[in-house]
């Protein structure tokens, strides 16, 4: 029973008290069945009153409960939409990065593009030149032109292995780029994800 039910019955007890112990010949006497009555029914608002409390405090503790669930919750939120920023913000770094790198391996592919056009040009001057001592050499075996043609060959078979090699190179820095733009357009798409939720 509350504290207050108990303070309801004594305030009632006490009113009803002297008219128990007033003398038989009072103006009004209070019959003992209305006093039980009242008692019987100052205990059952007594009971009502502790039930509500009782209710009330039931629902304050779910509601206490519930505010704590419904904080925790918007804690988890917030530790994930600091999460997928701290993600999106790697994802653009990364993306920077990659850039930098594409930009730099399209420098390196123009160069030996360039390059490899240089060395193309040289080696074909350089048939041409072997093609004319090769016409010389015919109409006459002279030991100084064999040997000018000797240096040319070994010249040309050089600058064949350096094609060779650029041409190599050029082909491996295609591919790195090639896999550089589709790692780009992954990132890409994950930012565009990120930023779009579903």
């Amino acid at each position: 029973m509350s504290m207050f039910s108990l303070c309801l019955l004594y305030t009632l007890a006490t009113v009803a008290w002297p008219a128990l112990a007033a003398p038989m010949g009072g103006p009004e006497p209070a019959q003992y069945e209305e006093l039980t009555l009242l008692f019987h029914g100052v205990l059952q608002l007594g009971q009502a009153f502790n039930g509500v409390y009782r209710a009330t405090e039931t629902r304050l503790t779910e509601a206490g409960h519930s505010l704590s669930r419904y904080d925790q919750a918007l804690g988890l939120l917030g530790q994930e939409v600091s999460q997928g920023r701290d993600a999106a913000q790697e994802l653009r770094t990364s993306l920077l990065e990659m850039q930098v790198e594409e930009d730099v391996l399209k420098l390196q592919a123009e160069a030996t593009a360039e390059a490899l056009e240089e060395v193309a040009q040289g080696q074909q001057a350089l048939l041409e030149s072997m093609q004319q001592l090769e016409v010389q050499l015919r109409g006459k075996w002279l030991g100084h032109a064999q040997q000018e043609f000797e240096v040319l060959k070994a010249h040309a078979d050089k600058q064949s292995h350096i094609v060779w090699a650029l041409t190599g190179l050029v082909q491996r820095q295609r591919q790195e780029m090639a896999a550089q733009q589709h790692r780009l357009r992954q990132i890409q798409e994950r930012l565009h994800t990120a930023a779009h939720p579903a």
